[in-house]
C-alpha cells in the first residue's frame, strides 16, 4: 500500500520551490495565488532570501506547506495514495493532498497557526531539546519529576524523542537526562515550545479559525499526530488539528499503525529527507522514497 507523508517545520531551505514554480503553469498559479492569500511574496523569500528569513515561523511554516502541497499537486496521478500523514506542521499539507482541505483554506489556516504560535513563543522564555538514546518511559519520568513545564513534544523515531517546555526546565532535563545515560541531549535551535502547554493561547486562537473552515471527507484515512490513529471523519479531523497544537506529536506511533495497516511504500512529499530517516529507524524494511523520484519516472 502507498502511503505518503508531509514534513514539518525544520525542512526548509533557501531556494525551495523554484523548481517547482518553473515545472508549469499550475505550479505558477499556485504559488501567486499564495502570494495574494498571504499578502507579502513569500515566493521571493523561498527562492532568493537566507536561511534567516526562511527561519522566521510565519515564513517557515507557509513556505514547507507551500512546497508539499503544489509538489503533490505536480505529481498528478503518481500522487496515489492509500493512507496520508504529516508530521506537525506537515499534516496541514496532508488534509490539503488528501483533498480534506481546499488549498486556500488550508494556506490560511497555516498563516493563522504559525501567526498564533508565535505570539505565544513571545509570551514565555521557552525551547525545545533533542533526547537520543534513552527509552521514552524514562524520558516521561523525568519530564513528570521536573516541578515546571517541560514535556514530551514530539515521538520521532524509537530512541529519539523531543521535549518542550520553558527554558529553565528544558536546562534541568538535559542535565537529568545526561545523567541517565542519555547518549545525546541538546537544545535545537526553535523559536518556543511548541506542543506543550505554553501553546494553549495559539491553540485557543487556532481553534476558532479552524471552527470556521469547511472540511470535507478525505480521500483516504489521515493518520493524526495526536492519536497516531487514521481518521476519515471531518469532525475527528478538526478536533485532532486544534489538540496537536498543546499535544505530543507521536509519530514513532503513527508510522508503526501505517505499517500495521498495509503501509510499504512511504514517499515523502516535501522539501527535505528527514522523514524517511526516522521511518526508517522505526520499520526496518519498508520502502522509502522522496517524491522527487516519482516526477523522474
Amino acid at each position: 500500500m502507498n502511503a505518503f507523508v508531509f514534513p514539518g517545520q525544520g525542512a526548509q531551505y533557501p531556494g525551495m520551490g523554484k523548481e517547482l514554480y518553473d515545472s508549469g503553469e499550475k505550479a505558477r498559479m499556485m504559488f501567486e495565488q499564495a502570494n495574494e492569500i498571504l499578502g507579502f511574496r513569500i515566493t521571493d523569500i523561498m527562492f532568493e532570501g537566507t536561511g534567516e528569513e526562511l527561519r522566521q515561523t510565519k515564513v517557515t511554516q507557509p513556505a514547507i506547506f507551500l512546497h508539499s502541497v503544489i509538489m503533490a499537486e505536480v505529481l498528478g496521478n503518481r500522487f496515489n495514495p492509500d493512507m496520508v500523514a504529516g508530521h506537525s506542521l506537515g499534516e496541514f499539507s496532508a488534509l490539503v493532498a488528501a483533498g480534506a482541505l481546499e488549498f486556500g483554506d488550508g494556506l490560511r489556516l497555516v498563516s493563522a497557526r504559525a501567526t498564533a504560535m508565535q505570539k505565544a513563543c513571545e509570551a514565555r522564555p521557552s525551547t525545545m531539546a533533542a533526547v537520543i538514546g534513552l527509552d521514552d518511559a524514562v524520558v516521561e519520568e523525568i519530564c513528570d519529576s521536573i516541578d515546571d513545564i517541560v514535556v514530551p513534544a514530539n515521538y520521532n523515531t524509537v530512541g529519539q524523542l523531543v521535549i518542550s517546555g520553558t527554558t529553565e526546565a528544558i536546562d534541568r532535563a538535559i542535565a537529568m537526562m545526561s545523567e541517565r545515560g542519555a547518549r545525546r541531549a541538546l537544545k535545537l535551535s526553535v523559536g518556543g515550545a511548541f506542543h506543550s502547554p505554553l501553546m494553549e493561547p495559539a491553540r485557543a486562537e487556532l481553534e476558532d479559525a479552524i471552527g470556521s473552515t469547511s472540511f470535507k471527507t478525505p480521500l483516504c484515512p489521515v493518520y493524526q499526530n495526536v492519536t497516531g490513529l487514521p481518521s476519515t471523519d471531518p469532525s475527528t479531523i478538526r478536533l485532532n488539528l486544534v489538540a496537536q497544537l498543546t499535544s505530543p506529536v507521536r509519530w514513532t506511533q503513527t508510522i508503526i499503525n501505517m505499517v500495521n495497516d498495509g503501509g510499504t511504500r512511504f514517499t515523502e512529499v516535501g522539501p527535505g529527507n528527514v522523514l524517511q530517516g526516522l521511518i526508517r529507524k522505526s520499520a526496518p524494511g519498508v520502502e522509502t522514497s522522496p517524491a522527487l523520484s516519482l516526477l523522474n519516472t
